[in-house]
C-alpha cells in the first residue's frame, strides 16, 4: 500500500519520488535508468558526467590544453558527449517507464551551451531539466524550444516571483514543477541568502506554501512543488500530502539513493555514510561557487576550517593598531600586524604552517609548505568549470578573470569531486550529503550493512518507511 498517489510530472503519471541530481557523476544514467524503471522520475546529473564509449566503459578526460580557455573549451565538449551518453543509458535502463531528467548548475561552466548539446541529441530520452545554483532565467526558453519540462530550484517564494515575471511566463506550458530545496538540510550547494542565518534554520512548511500562494497567484495551482532537502521517511510529511494549502507534492531523494547497488559511489563512500552521527555534514562557505554547501565533515573539510582559522589581518604598511612589522615570503618583504596578530603567526609558524598566502579581503593564512604548493598548482590548473570562481579567479568572460585575487581559502571543486567518486579516498576528498546522511546508521532498512536497490529503495520508500 503506497502513501502517495501518482502525480502528473514531465507529461506522465508516475510516482511524485524524484532522484536529486547530485553532480559529477553521482548520479547517473544507470541511477536515474533505474529509478524511472521503478516508477518515479530518475535524474542524471549532466555537471561533467562520466563519458561512456559505446560499450559503457567510462572515458575519462585527460586535457591537452595549456592555457585555462583550451582546458575550459576541453571540459565543455567533453560535458556534451558524457551529457548524451548518460541519457542514452538512463533511457536504455528505463525501458520506457518513469520519466528521465537531466540536472544541471546555472553557475556551472557553459551550462546553455552544454543543455543546447545534450538536448538537441536526445529528443524523447530526456523528459525534464531541473536547474539551481543561481537565478536560471533563460531555463524555460531552453527546455521550451526542445520540448522538455523544466524544473528551477529555487529556496523561496521570492526568488520564484522573480524568476516568473522576468522569464518563465514567457513558457509556462512547460514548466513541470518548482523545486523548493531547503537552504539548512540538503546536501551539496545551498541558496541561502544573505537575510538568513546558517545557524538557524526555519520550518520549510510556512516557506513552501508562501511558495504556493505565489504561484497560485500566476495561475500556477496545478503545478508541483518538488520537496528536496531533508527528506527520509514519507510518514514524516504526511500533513504534507493532500494538503488543499500545499497543492500538488512530490518528494526528492538526494542522499538516500546514494546507498543503492546501483550507485556508482565507491564500497568505502558507501561503508562511511554508514557510520556518519548527528552533526557530522557541515554547513559550510568554503565552495568557490561563492554559494553556502553541505559535505561530510571529514579531514578534508577540517583542512578548510584550519586555513579559516589560520588567518589574520595585514596591511601593507604602517597603519593604526597595524604596527608590528612581520616579514613574509621568501623575500621577507614586511607587511603589518595588530600586535597580538604576531604571536599568533608566530605561533603556527613554529606549528610547521610556515608558508603565508594573501586573501582578496587583506588577511593572510598560514598552511604548510606542501599544501601552500598544492593550492598553487591547483589554481594554475585550472580547467574553468564553473562561470565564475573565487578559488583561481578564472571566469568564462572574455577577460578569463573576475578581477579579483584568487581566494586561497577555497579549493577546486573540479578536483576532489573528480577524486572522490573514481577512488576510494573518502577522507581527504569533499564528501556532499544531506544533514539527514546519519540516518544510515539508524534505519532499520539498513542493518547490518544491507545496501538495497533502487527497486527495493522506492518500494520501501512507498510504504512511508
Amino acid at each position: 500500500m503506497s502513501i502517495v498517489s501518482p502525480l502528473l510530472l514531465s507529461g506522465a503519471q508516475v510516482f511524485p519520488l524524484v532522484e536529486g541530481g547530485k553532480g559529477v557523476g553521482v548520479s547517473n544514467g544507470l541511477t536515474a535508468g533505474a529509478w524511472a524503471k521503478a516508477g518515479g522520475v530518475g535524474t542524471f546529473s549532466g555537471v561533467n558526467a562520466d563519458l561512456l564509449d559505446d560499450n559503457g566503459v567510462y572515458v575519462p578526460l585527460v586535457y591537452q590544453g595549456k592555457t585555462r580557455r583550451d582546458r575550459h573549451d576541453e571540459m565543455i565538449a567533453y560535458s556534451i558527449e558524457s551529457g548524451i551518453s548518460q541519457a542514452r543509458r538512463a533511457f536504455d535502463v528505463a525501458g520506457g517507464a518513469g520519466r528521465i531528467h537531466i540536472n544541471v548548475l546555472w553557475e556551472m561552466a557553459a551550462v546553455e551551451k552544454v543543455l543546447h548539446g545534450i538536448l538537441s541529441r536526445t529528443k524523447g530520452l530526456i523528459h525534464g531539466v531541473t536547474c539551481g545554483a543561481g537565478m536560471p532565467y533563460r531555463l524555460g526558453e531552453i527546455a521550451a524550444q526542445y520540448g522538455v519540462y523544466f524544473y528551477p530550484i529555487v529556496s523561496s517564494g521570492r526568488a520564484f516571483r522573480a524568476l516568473w515575471k522576468r522569464a518563465y511566463h514567457k513558457t509556462k506550458d512547460w514548466l513541470g514543477g518548482v523545486v523548493y530545496e531547503d537552504p539548512w538540510l540538503a546536501g551539496g550547494h545551498n541558496g541561502l541568502s544573505n537575510s538568513e542565518n546558517p545557524v538557524e534554520p526555519q520550518d520549510p512548511y510556512p516557506r513552501v506554501a508562501a511558495l504556493r500562494a505565489v504561484m497560485n497567484e500566476a495561475g500556477l495551482n496545478h503545478v508541483p512543488i518538488v520537496m528536496a532537502g531533508g527528506v527520509w521517511y514519507l510518514r514524516d510529511w504526511k500533513n504534507w500530502i493532500n494538503n488543499e494549502e500545499l497543492g500538488p507534492i512530490a518528494f526528492q531523494f538526494g542522499t538516500r539513493p546514494l546507498l543503492t547497488q546501483e550507485s556508482p559511489i565507491s564500497e568505502a563512500w558507501k561503508k562511511k555514510l554508514l557510520t556518519l552521527k548527528p552533526g557530522d555534514v557541515y554547513l559550510n562557505a568554503f565552495s568557490p561557487t561563492g554559494f553556502y554547501s553541505s559535505a561530510v565533515d571529514n579531514a578534508y573539510i577540517k583542512e578548510l576550517k584550519g586555513r579559516a582559522d589560520r588567518q589574520i589581518v595585514f596591511s601593507v604598511e604602517p597603519k593604526g593598531e597595524h604596527s608590528t612589522p612581520f616579514p613574509i615570503g621568501p623575500r621577507q618583504r614586511l607587511v603589518y600586524l595588530v600586535e597580538g596578530d604576531r604571536d599568533r603567526a608566530q605561533q603556527w609558524m613554529v606549528a610547521g604552517y610556515t608558508e603565508t598566502l594573501k586573501t582578496p579581503d587583506s588577511t593572510l593564512i598560514f598552511v604548510t609548505p606542501e599544501k601552500a604548493q598544492e593550492i598553487r598548482q591547483d589554481q594554475v590548473d585550472c580547467m574553468g568549470c564553473l562561470s565564475a570562481c573565487k578559488f583561481s579567479n578564472w571566469a568564462q568572460s572574455e577577460e578569463g578573470t573576475t578581477g579579483k585575487k584568487a581566494d586561497p581559502r577555497s579549493f577546486c571543486i573540479q578536483k576532489t569531486l573528480q577524486a572522490i567518486i573514481h577512488t576510494d579516498d573518502v577522507e581527504t576528498q569533499l564528501m556532499f550529503a544531506g544533514h539527514g546522511a546519519y540516518k544510515f546508521a539508524s534505519d532499520p532498512f539498513y542493518a547490518h550493512g544491507h545496501i538495497p536497490t533502487v527497486q527495493e529503495l522506492v518500494d520501501r520508500i512507498l510504504t512511508g518507511d
